[in-house]
């Protein structure tokens, strides 16, 4: 039996290279997709209140892949939680393929935004968070993965620097620490999200019960960030 002829429901965690192996190109992105993959499983495993089922539901959790120029890990989760089909994997950004180098929120099934300008994807997690507490929906969470490069953006900083004192605490944000910033400052990333008023956990970006623990942390009236530390980009 081929990867592709599985029921898309009996995916595991170990079936992820697999189904990751089936995109190929010459822009696959690899080590910034594959410093996401143990974060975004956790997340859709057990933390997201989303299925296929639910994505039109006001209630769903809302997740934004800021991170959005490396998606093969993203796309390979998507699959293996039945999001999209096994069989789009192999088409992966050819020119009539749904799945491109950077998501398209009109095309693949649980995208919540376009993504892969870097910066943009935390200023709009703020703006979904106010959007649900202007609605009066409180159950839905909002999480957004972000790189440590995109800390670099000025938007970025505004965002971190309003939400605090908003205090979004359905506002979630997982930072994937690769050492790829170039303007990284001293005491670490968590540091700068506390300054401005955040709960922030650091962990290994591996280790899945770690990452779980720290996505349950409670943090009532603050918005909450997790940082995932990973091996460097370049090693």
């Amino acid at each position: 039996m081929t990867i592709t002829e599985k029921d898309v429901r009996t995916y595991g965690y170990a079936d992820l290279p697999a189904l990751m192996g089936l995109m190929t190109g010459d822009e696959k992105h690899g080590p910034a997709a594959t410093s996401t993959l143990d974060v975004l499983w956790v997340l859709y495993d057990r933390v997201l209140r989303v299925t296929p089922e639910r994505l039109d539901d006001p209630g769903r959790d809302r997740f934004l892949l800021s991170k959005g120029h490396g998606p093969m890990a993203y796309y390979a989760v998507l699959a293996a939680k039945g999001f999209v089909p096994v069989e789009w994997l192999p088409a992966f950004g050819s020119y009539d393929s749904p799945l491109g180098h950077h998501p398209d929120r009109m095309l693949v099934p649980g995208a919540e935004i376009g993504s892969g300008s870097l910066g943009h994807g935390l200023p709009i997690a703020v703006g979904a968070a106010l959007g649900l507490r202007a609605q009066g929906l409180p159950d839905p969470a909002v999480w957004v993965l972000i790189g440590d490069a995109e800390l670099d953006e000025g938007s970025n900083h505004e965002a971190i620097a309003f939400a605090g004192p908003a205090g979004l605490d359905r506002l979630h944000t997982v930072v994937i620490d690769n050492a790829s910033a170039s303007h990284a400052r001293p005491g670490g990333i968590a540091a700068r999200f506390e300054a401005a008023g955040w709960s922030a956990v650091t962990v290994d970006g591996r280790d899945h019960d770690a990452l779980y623990a720290a996505f349950t942390t409670p943090h009532p009236g603050r918005p909450h960030v997790v940082v995932a530390r990973v091996e460097p980009k370049n090693a």
